[in-house]
């Protein structure tokens, strides 16, 4: 049996949105001649915010070389951005890669590592703007791609992500024919997933639940840039 032309790893983490995880990895699984490899510092199930636990493939230690690497968000992403082995290995791994990725937060993740300076990026709307704070350039687009560095925005738009790296490493009629499978053809019931096309008050009301959350998660990225710029 022939090895895999493209190996793609996903970093999991305790409490990430399991949707930024496994929205790319049904996308990816469907490429051909593709590995996609779920990473972790063991191979313990992993947790995510709502319950689900996840199980590792490969260690952070055993992995060598990557053609993509992706990094998920999540309420987890806060302490991860404080974590030097989750840090290291990304600065390790990321030159080896063809591209570097993430979905929602895992982008903040990504400039905590360094890995954003002077890029375009986009992150979840809730937070895009701390992106700023690690060298990057915020972007309020769904998919954001500078160079090798591809992000995407908040959890559904890792399906719109994941189609876009396929395109790059596989072609557009390899990734139509993968979203047509899916049947990934959105129709949501109401336009409220962004703050620009959701009802004043839904937004309003949404930023104040997250407030002291954000409010958390800046106070974690202005300690990176620190550390960056220290580095």
């Amino acid at each position: 049996m022939s090895a895999p032309n493209t190996r793609i790893g996903l970093v999991l983490f305790p409490r990430l949105t399991q949707l930024d995880l496994t929205g790319p990895v049904e996308v990816f699984g469907r490429m051909p001649e593709v590995e996609i490899v779920l990473l972790w510092k063991t191979l313990e199930p992993v947790p995510s915010d709502r319950g689900m636990c996840i199980l590792p493939t490969c260690t952070f230690e055993d992995c060598e070389s990557l053609d993509v690497i992706c990094v998920p968000g999540g309420p987890g992403q806060v302490q991860l951005m404080e974590d030097e082995d989750t840090l290291h290995f990304l600065r390790r791994i990321a030159p080896t890669c063809k591209f570097v990725t993430s979905v929602c937060t895992g982008s903040l993740v990504l400039g905590a590592a360094g890995l954003l300076s002077g890029y375009r990026a986009t992150s979840h709307w809730s937070s895009i703007d701390q992106l700023s704070l690690l060298g990057a350039e915020p972007v309020s687009e769904r998919v954001v791609r500078d160079r090798n560095r591809i992000t995407g925005a908040g959890v559904t738009s890792g399906i719109d992500f994941a189609l876009t790296v396929v395109a790059e490493l596989a072609g557009a009629d390899v990734s139509q024919e993968i979203q047509l499978q899916m049947e990934y053809d959105p129709e949501p019931p109401y336009q409220a997933g962004s703050p620009r096309s959701a009802p004043p008050a839904i937004v309003t009301s949404t930023r104040e639940k997250l407030a002291s959350f954000i409010a958390r998660r800046r106070e974690v990225t202005e300690r990176a840039a620190k550390r960056l710029a220290n580095m």
